[in-house]
């Protein structure tokens, strides 16, 4: 079995720098979602109103998938990750200074834009350097960037929001770009993308999607289910705990990082069980398991019990999330490897991107309780997740890089 111990140093490297461009970018996006009262407040909007700003940044992100990525096929992983990190901290930065309510709406669904292409390009990125019996351990590794972006974003919420405000919180959102200096000089390209370079390969992608479009539709609709079960359970969370619990930020941020810590330790746990049990098994027992923890975790009161609850949910869902980036990039064919498992993410997230309004909406219709729209939301999806991946292809033991000839390849040892 292959372990971070075992891998070289240029592919701790890549692993490092995936990892941190999937976090950076995780911690500018739930920056927003620790200050959406705030801007109510100063924007003199409804929450609803506010809402638009997290459905509008992940409504674009389709966009960003498709651009980067079939940049990311014509021009490597490398650049155009670089780039895409530049992108969304520049972004990050303008909406600190939003001058009114529809500048800041602009502004995040600029930064939305760029926040799509990460994803892609980053999974793709490292799924081709690692070592392929590693690639259920990078997975979760991989997956586990978001749980502790969010995490990030809680320590910075819980100690600097009641210095700097919500502008400031969003200027430090800038300071992912720092981030380019490491991987300019120590993150080389992916292996398989210049193999396939060499071989001049066709990056086109219409013919692959044309040829694939069932596995495409599949694939989309799984992942509007995993993006419900993922923005369900966290976007709105902040304000469930504040608004109709009256805990106060510190004790927020300490039941975000508390779940936060959860998240990463599932995400890990279940990528790499998924390498013994197959990639379907991991997914669905994950998913499965967050159904009896909803009582606990959307109805029981005081910080502990409810804290307990975040901590198990938060395990699941991003235990099932986990195995994602690699059972995409295993699904998907070689030469559209950057761009369509992004894409088809990035759509699921267009389809989940009414979650926060959504829910906000029915809190408003059921006297302002979150934590029964939340439970709906997760309750629903955990079980369409079992359903969908039940009737999707095993992918454990596919090899991605021919480590002998040197050269991308595709095939399945099962």
């Amino acid at each position: 079995m292959f372990t971070p111990l075992n891998w070289t140093p240029v592919q701790r490297h890549v692993a490092t720098a995936s990892f941190s461009a999937w976090m950076l970018d995780a911690f500018d996006f739930f920056i927003l979602v620790f200050v959406l009262s705030d801007l109510a407040g100063y924007f003199q909007a409804s929450m609803s109103e506010v809402s638009l700003a997290v459905m509008l940044t992940l409504a674009v992100r389709p966009i960003g998938a498709l651009l980067f990525g079939r940049l990311a096929e014509k021009f490597g992983r490398r650049p155009i990750l670089m780039l895409n990190i530049t992108l969304f901290s520049i972004f990050e930065l303008l909406s600190a200074w939003s001058p009114s309510f529809e500048a800041f709406l602009a502004f995040r669904l600029f930064y939305g834009i760029a926040m799509g292409g990460v994803w892609g390009v980053a999974s793709s990125l490292a799924m081709e350097t690692i070592p392929d019996r590693s690639r259920g351990l990078m997975s979760g590794i991989f997956q586990a960037g978001y749980p502790c972006g969010y995490l990030l974003a809680s320590v910075v919420f819980g100690l600097a929001w009641e210095w700097v405000g919500w502008r400031g919180m969003f200027l430090i959102g800038a300071l992912p770009i720092l981030l380019l200096p490491y991987i300019w000089f120590k993150v080389p390209e992916s292996p398989v993308w210049l193999a396939a370079r060499q071989r001049k390969e066709s990056t086109a992608l219409l013919p692959v999607i044309r040829t694939h479009w069932k596995l495409c539709l599949y694939l989309v609709a799984v992942m509007a289910c995993f993006n419900f079960f993922s923005h369900g359970t966290q976007d709105l969370y902040p304000t469930f705990l504040k608004v109709q619990h009256g805990f106060e930020p510190h004790t927020v941020s300490i039941i975000a990082i508390f779940y936060n810590i959860a998240a990463m330790l599932g995400g890990i746990f279940f990528g790499s069980l998924s390498e013994h049990i197959g990639r379907k098994k991991a997914m669905m027992i994950a998913a499965f398991l967050a159904l009896p923890v909803l009582p606990l975790w959307a109805f029981s009161s005081g910080s502990f019990t409810i804290g307990l609850g975040a901590f198990l949910m938060q395990f699941m869902v991003q235990g099932a999330w986990g195995v994602v980036p690699t059972w995409l990039n295993e699904l998907v064919p070689a030469n559209a490897r950057a761009v369509l498992p992004g894409f088809v993410y990035q759509l699921g997230n267009l389809i989940a991107s009414v979650n926060a309004t959504l829910q906000a909406s029915i809190a408003e219709h059921h006297q302002g309780d979150y934590g029964f729209a939340m439970a709906c939301v997760a309750g629903v999806v955990a079980v369409l997740i079992c359903t969908f991946v039940a009737f999707g292809r095993e992918t454990r033991g596919m090899v991605i890089t021919d480590r002998v000839n040197g050269e991308a390849s595709q095939h399945s040892a099962h």
